[in-house]
């Protein structure tokens, strides 16, 4: 059986790449791959404490559900403004995004 900190250790680590990516990147959808990364060590961090604490109920799972809803919600509704920014500006990187400037 594996110990609960290898999986914190795991969660770690990704959290911090995905950190890294949102805050070293230009491209819009390279920072949405970094949020992404985020919320799935989210999702294993909620998992590996149902599993150690609680593993006769089911709170750990339904988190981890809602999580993924989230990301595919933040998927979708990010990549459709991105989608909506390149047809208007020929850009993806974030810095020249500035749709709220006169």
């Amino acid at each position: 059986m594996v110990p609960l900190y290898m999986y914190l250790l795991v969660a770690a680590a990704l959290f911090c790449i995905g950190v890294f990516g949102v805050l070293s990147r230009r491209n819009a959808i390279a920072i949405l791959m970094g949020i992404e990364l985020m919320l799935n060590a989210v999702n294993i961090n909620l998992v590996a404490f149902w599993r150690y604490l609680k593993p006769d109920e089911i709170n750990g799972q339904v988190f981890a559900a809602f999580v993924f809803v989230v990301a595919a919600a933040e998927a979708a509704v990010g990549l459709a403004l991105i989608i909506s920014v390149y047809r208007n500006r020929n850009t993806v990187e974030a810095e020249d995004i500035n749709l709220l400037k006169w």
